[in-house]
């Protein structure tokens, strides 16, 4: 059994920064792509920034320049560091890793860790 659990939320000024950190446990078959999803209050959930096994990186035009997802794969890890974070990033942040190239696939989300920005 995976499970993917979040750490480095919390509350920070406007103009600060965080850095999100996605572990996962278990056994991880293959080399997924990783990714930052977030979910503010009332709105649907939104890809925030990917990163595939190749290392290739994609970002929401939102927090690009602000926002760099890296990872390490001999840890099973995924980051996110946040900088000159606005009150519009205030959600909750998970991690997803997902592999559909080889058997077995699969899908995994994190609980989920709240960034707040606000002053």
């Amino acid at each position: 059994q995976v499970q993917l659990v979040e750490s480095g939320g919390g509350s920070v000024q406007p103009g600060g920064s965080l850095r999100l950190s996605c572990a996962a446990s278990g056994s991880i078959f293959s080399i997924p792509t990783m990714g930052w999803y977030r979910q503010a209050p009332g709105k649907q959930r939104e890809l925030v920034a990917t990163i595939t096994s190749g290392g290739s990186t994609d970002y929401a035009d939102s927090v690009k320049g602000r926002f760099t997802i890296s990872r390490d794969n001999a840890k099973n890890t995924v980051y996110l560091q946040m900088n000159s974070l606005k009150p519009e990033d205030t959600a909750v942040y998970s991690c997803n890793y997902r592999q559909y190239t080889t058997l077995p696939f699969y899908n995994y989300w994190g609980q989920g860790t709240q960034v707040t920005v606000s002053t």
